[in-house]
């Protein structure tokens, strides 16, 4: 997925259709708070970024994105009218991966996002597994989950719950299940264990809480709608 923030509608429109044409899925964005509202839920491989925005300037994001630990890592191409030697160093220095200036051919934009996923790919750890869901993030092999960008401190049976729950988003699940495959329990007398854990966890993860929805008389399920 590839994320454009520009607010030209003629711009975001022509590249938008470009890169559908060459095999991307990709997403336009007119104003940052738009912007912001998508990325809690989905990161995107790429971000194209403008500077000259409305409500806040594509550097101020820039650098915003580099200070959050969920997207320090964002690969990032500035795609803008400023193209003096000082605004690249400028955004280049402000942790750009790439700078573009308008105007620009599409053959050379969808070369240039090519090359910068190939970078990025070669830099990813061997073994690496991010598993997002709205603003959470799970490392497994860290044994890690951010919130938002902050990491956040859960017990063993709670991570082990969380990553059940995400790794098979929309998939309901049984206390008595949950009992057998975290807590090794094979019996329904426990059930109470579950709703203690499930309940200490959405105060952990704060605005986050509410991925795990209870459905009634049956169970739990991780999901980004709320909880009924």
């Amino acid at each position: 997925m590839i994320y454009f923030l520009e607010d030209d509608p003629s711009i975001r429109n022509f590249v938008l259709y470009a890169l559908n044409s060459c095999g991307f899925e990709a997403k336009g964005f007119e104003v940052p708070s738009e912007f912001y509202t998508a990325i809690e839920k989905e990161l995107p491989e790429v971000l194209l970024l403008d500077i000259m925005l409305p409500e806040e300037d594509g550097l101020s994001i820039l650098k915003k994105l580099r200070a959050s630990e969920r997207t320090k890592k964002l690969p990032i191409i500035m795609l803008t009218a400023m193209g003096t030697e000082y605004d690249k160093v400028n955004g280049l220095d402000c942790g750009a991966d790439d700078y573009i200036t308008k105007p620009f051919g599409t053959l050379e934009l969808v070369s240039r996002i090519k090359a910068l996923l190939r970078r990025t790919t070669d830099l990813q750890p061997v073994g690496e597994e991010i598993i997002t869901l709205g603003g959470l993030s799970i490392y497994p092999a860290r044994h890690e989950v951010y919130t938002s960008g902050t990491l956040t401190v859960l017990t063993n049976k709670e991570y082990e719950t969380l990553l059940l729950l995400v790794k098979n988003k929309n998939i309901v699940f049984s206390r008595d299940t949950l009992l057998k495959e975290i807590w090794g329990f094979d019996f329904k007398g426990e059930s109470r264990t579950v709703d203690v854990h499930i309940r200490t966890l959405r105060a952990k993860l704060r605005e986050c809480g509410e991925l795990i929805r209870t459905i009634r008389g049956v169970g739990y399920k991780a999901g980004e709608t709320e909880i009924e």
